[in-house]
């Protein structure tokens, strides 16, 4: 593994540590500032796995990303989307 490998793990690794002390930040609010959330991570996570030959599945990836299964997180940390983050989330979209 190249040093420059070893840097990208390791910042991975620091984002996951950072999004998971930050549980309060939900994805819309990620998705409406920064355009990517962490359902992202994991699509990029799974596309990652694929291009290494390594058989890994959506739910596998989000697992990772999360620290926990989904339906887990989303139990114990989702909330409902406000009515101002479902109007930015649209006006974003529209942009």
């Amino acid at each position: 593994m190249s040093d420059t490998d070893r840097i990208e793990a390791a910042v991975f690794r620091r984002l996951l540590e950072h999004l998971d002390s930050r549980k309060d930040v939900q994805n819309i609010d990620l998705m409406n500032l920064a355009g990517f959330c962490r359902n992202c991570l994991s699509k990029w996570y799974v596309a990652a796995a694929s291009e290494a030959g390594v058989n890994l599945d959506y739910e596998q990836g989000r697992e990772r990303v999360y620290g926990m299964p989904y339906e887990e997180w989303k139990a114990k940390y989702q909330t409902p989307a406000t009515p101002e983050q479902t109007a930015a989330f649209k006006q974003r979209q529209r942009d």
